[in-house]
C-alpha cells in the first residue's frame, strides 16, 4: 500500500501547497538575480545597451577587471597548491593528527577575510608588533608590503585553500582502496601510484575545487578591500563600493553592470571548469571500503613538522600579531610588559556603542536567518523529495546560484529589489531587514542541501506504514521525519551561523548607520585608523569563531557524516 493511496486527501493538499512554498522561496533567492539582469541590460529603458556600452568600455572597469582576474587566477593557483598538499597528505598517508591538522586549515575559511588582512598587516610592515620585539622591523616610512598585488594573491590564496582541501579530499575517499593495493603490488612505488592512479581519478575533484576558489576569490571584498584600496589597486568588488559609496543609489544602472560583469565572469569560469570535467569522469561509485594510508616511511616526520610549520605561519603567527596590536596602547607602540594593557577591549567590548550595536546586529541576523531558513527547508526539502515535479526541479537546479555568485553581485541585485517594493511606497534600503533579505538568498542553500539529503536518505516505508494506521500527514512529519532529519537540520543551522556573523561582502554595500555589522566595523575602524580597536574587535571575532568551531567538534557525533566540512 502506498502512501499516496492512503492518503490521497493530503496528497491533493501537498500538491496545493508546494507551488504556495516555492513561490516565495523562488522570489527570494532568485527574485534578486533576475532584477539585477534587467537593470543591466537596461530593461527601463527599453532594453537599451547605451549605459552598458560605456561602463564595459571605460578605462576604470577594463583596469578592475585585470585586477580581478589577476589576482583571483593567482590565489587559486596558491589555493590549490595549499589545499591539494594537504588533501593528498592527509587523505592517502598514515601521517600523524589528521583531525587538528584538517581542523586547523578550516580556521581560515570560517575567519572573515578583513580579519585575515587584518592579522597579516600586523605581522608585516614598519610598525608590526612582532617585528619590533623581535627587532626586525623595517624602518618607519617604509612601505606595507602587503598593499599589492602580490599581497592580495597571498591572502586570497589562503583564505580559499580550505575549499580545495574539501573537495579534493572527498574525491579522494572514493578511489578504491584495492586498486591502489593492487599497484603497490606489482611493485610501483609511492610516487608513481600517486602520479598514474591517484591524481588522474582526483583531478574532476581538483578542478571542481578550484572553480569555487576562483569564484570566491572573484568576489571578495575583504582582502581587496583593506589591502588594495590603500595601493590605489582596484579590482571589481572594490570599484562597485567606491562607486557605490561615492554616488549612492544614482549610480545603481552602473554598479549592475559591473556586478553582471562580475557574474559573467564567474559563471564562465565554473562552465570551463565543467567542460573540463566532462572529459575527467572516471564513474567512481561511493567511498572505498578502507581509507587509503600510504605509508610515508622515514620521510613522515619530516613531513609532520613542515605542514605544522606552516599552519603555524598561516594562521598561529598571524593571530599573535593581531592580538598583540590589540593589547598596546596605540599603534606603533612596543609591546612590553608595562606597555601592555586591555583598554582596547574594554572600549570595544563595553564603551563604544557602533561595537557594542554591531555585535548586537550581526548575532541577530546570523541567529534569525538560521531559524528563517530551518523553518523554510524543513517543510521545503520534503516536499521536494516527496512530491517532486517541474517546478521543484527547476527550482532545485537554480537554488544554488545566489551562493555561488559573488557576495557583492547579490549585495547590488537586493538593493535594486527592495529600494522600491512593487506596489508601495516602502524601502527596505537602509534597514537592517535588507541585510536579513540577502542573508536568507545567500544562505539558504547552506541549510537546504543537509536536510534535502538527509531526507532523500529517509525510507518512505516509514511515513508509509504510520499513514496505513492512520496516522496524519502533521503527526507523521512531527514523529518520524523531524526527529531524523533533526541533526542535519541542526548542522546546516550551525553552518548559517558561522558563515553570516562574519559576514563582510554582502553587508559592505547593505549597511546604513545603525545596521553595522561586525565585519563593516572592522573595516571602516581601519580605514579611519583606529587600528588597536579593529584589533580588538577582530580578534575577540576569532575567538568567537573558534570557541563555536569547539562546540560543534565536541558535539560531532551527533551530527550525520559529511554536514560538519571538516570531518570526515
Amino acid at each position: 500500500m502506498s502512501l499516496a493511496s492512503v492518503d490521497n486527501g493530503s496528497s491533493r493538499s501537498l500538491d496545493r501547497l508546494l507551488p504556495l512554498i516555492l513561490l516565495p522561496v523562488g522570489l527570494i533567492a532568485l527574485g534578486p538575480v533576475l532584477r539585477l539582469l534587467l537593470e543591466g541590460v537596461g530593461f527601463g529603458d527599453g532594453f537599451t545597451t547605451d549605459h552598458l556600452t560605456t561602463v564595459l568600455t571605460r578605462d576604470s572597469t577594463r583596469t578592475a577587471l585585470i585586477h580581478s582576474l589577476l589576482t583571483a587566477g593567482g590565489g587559486t593557483v596558491l589555493s590549490v597548491l595549499i589545499g591539494a598538499t594537504f588533501a593528498f597528505l592527509v587523505a592517502l598517508t598514515d601521517i600523524r593528527g589528521k583531525g587538528a591538522l584538517v581542523f586547523c586549515l578550516m580556521i581560515p575559511m570560517m575567519i572573515p577575510p578583513q580579519i585575515t588582512a587584518l592579522a597579516w598587516m600586523q605581522m608585516t610592515g614598519p610598525s608590526s608588533v612582532v617585528l619590533k620585539m623581535l627587532g626586525i622591523a623595517p624602518h618607519l616610512g617604509s612601505p606595507q608590503p602587503l598593499h599589492s598585488a602580490t599581497g592580495i594573491i597571498i591572502l586570497l590564496g589562503i583564505q580559499h585553500a580550505s575549499l580545495v582541501f574539501l573537495t579534493l579530499r572527498a574525491g579522494l575517499r572514493m578511489i578504491p582502496a584495492d586498486l591502489v593495493e593492487a599497484a603497490r603490488m606489482s611493485g610501483a612505488g609511492a610516487f608513481r601510484v600517486w602520479a598514474q592512479i591517484v591524481l588522474p581519478l582526483s583531478m574532476p575533484s581538483l578542478i571542481a575545487g578550484a572553480a569555487m576558489a576562483f569564484v570566491t576569490a572573484l568576489g571578495n571584498f575583504g582582502i581587496p578591500a583593506m589591502l588594495g584600496i590603500p595601493a590605489r589597486y582596484s579590482t571589481l568588488p572594490t570599484l562597485i563600493y567606491q562607486r557605490l559609496v561615492g554616488m549612492g543609489p544614482s549610480v545603481l544602472p552602473e554598479v549592475a553592470v559591473l556586478a553582471l560583469l562580475i557574474g559573467a565572469v564567474a559563471i564562465a569560469g565554473v562552465l570551463i571548469s565543467r567542460s573540463m570535467l566532462s572529459r575527467q569522469g572516471f564513474g567512481l561509485v561511493g567511498l572505498s571500503g578502507v581509507p587509503l594510508a600510504l605509508s610515508l616511511g622515514r620521510a613522515r616526520l619530516l613531513l609532520e613538522i613542515t605542514l605544522w610549520v606552516f599552519i603555524f605561519a598561516i594562521l598561529a603567527l598571524p593571530l599573535f600579531a593581531l592580538l598583540a596590536t590589540s593589547l598596546i596602547p596605540a599603534y606603533g607602540v612596543p609591546l612590553t610588559f608595562d606597555s601592555a594593557t586591555i583598554k582596547a577591549w574594554i572600549e570595544v567590548l563595553f564603551v563604544q556603542p557602533v561595537t557594542r550595536r554591531a555585535y548586537s546586529n550581526s548575532l541577530f541576523l546570523a541567529v534569525l536567518a538560521a531559524m528563517i531558513l530551518m523553518a523554510i527547508s524543513f517543510p521545503l526539502a520534503w516536499l521536494m523529495e516527496r512530491r517532486a515535479n517541474r517546478l521543484s526541479r527547476v527550482l532545485d537546479a537554480l537554488i544554488d546560484l545566489p551562493y555561488a555568485l559573488p557576495g557583492v553581485v547579490l549585495s547590488i541585485a537586493c538593493i535594486l529589489t527592495f529600494l522600491n517594493l512593487p506596489f508601495t511606497d516602502l524601502t527596505l534600503y537602509g534597514t537592517i531587514w535588507i541585510i536579513l533579505m540577502a542573508y536568507l538568498a545567500r544562505f539558504f542553500v547552506v541549510m537546504l542541501r543537509p536536510i534535502q539529503a538527509s531526507i532523500a536518505q529517509l525510507d518512505p516505508a516509514m511515513e508509509e506504514a504510520a499513514a496505513s494506521v492512520g496516522a496524519g500527514l502533521g503527526r507523521r512529519l512531527r514523529d518520524i521525519v523531524l526527529p531524523l532529519a533533526a541533526p542535519s537540520a541542526a548542522a546546516g543551522a550551525i553552518l548559517v551561523f558561522l558563515t553570516a556573523v562574519n559576514e563582510l561582502t554582502v553587508s559592505a554595500l547593505l549597511w546604513s548607520s545603525g545596521t553595522e555589522t561586525l565585519g563593516v566595523v572592522i573595516y571602516n575602524l581601519e580605514d579611519s585608523g583606529e587600528t588597536v580597536m579593529a584589533s580588538a574587535l577582530a580578534m575577540s571575532i576569532v575567538v568567537l569563531i573558534i570557541v563555536l568551531m569547539g562546540l560543534v567538534q565536541a558535539g560531532a557525533k551527533r551530527f550525520p557524516k559529511g554536514v560538519i566540512p571538516w570531518q570526515s
